[in-house]
């Protein structure tokens, strides 16, 4: 359990509850997939984390990133270094949306109408996948509509909810 603990911390979910799925860290390993994938259109992309224990999802966890305004957004780690020099536009860094979910929240519900926050919808998808077998989600995106994904997600309303699902599936298949 310790080292289910850890594994989980790390990816930033020891306290979401997905402890409470993993029996016993000695009856399967767990393995670690992640995988970069173009979830939410052409001007973002989404890193994508699962841990898999017995080809059941245990933990899950999505992010985008995408060039934010200096002005309204804070930028990845040495965004104002040696890193950040060769941004294209001085006034755009590459930036995390769940870092910056304020700020993005607000622009989903200003340019779509948006009734939840952006963390918020993450957080639903994620839990979502969590406890469910490879399998089961494969199935649940190969037979069921964008819209239908939407809807079965309860508190999720991204009109992309099925690609972060088949982010989390790749980080699942790629689980190592």
């Amino acid at each position: 359990m310790l080292v289910a603990g850890i594994s989980l911390a790390l990816i930033g979910v020891g306290n979401s509850g997905a402890l409470n799925s993993v029996t016993s860290a000695a009856s399967a390993p767990l393995k670690v997939g992640r995988v970069e994938a173009a979830a939410h259109g052409t001007k973002c992309f989404t890193v994508a984390v699962a841990v898999v224990q017995n080809g059941v999802i245990v933990a899950a966890s999505l992010d985008d990133y995408q060039f934010l305004g200096t002005d309204v957004a804070t930028g990845v780690p040495n965004s104002d270094k040696d890193f950040g020099q060769n941004y294209k536009d001085p006034n755009m860094v590459l930036a995390s949306k769940k870092a910056n979910a304020k700020y993005y929240s607000e622009h989903m519900t200003e340019e779509a109408k948006s009734t939840v926050a952006y963390d918020k919808n993450l957080a639903a998808i994620e839990k979502f996948a969590t406890g469910k077998t490879i399998k089961s989600l494969e199935a649940t995106l190969t037979h069921k509509s964008k819209e239908q994904v939407v809807d079965a997600v309860s508190g999720a309303t991204l009109v992309d909810t099925q690609g972060y699902l088949k982010a989390i599936l790749s980080a699942a298949k790629a689980a190592k």
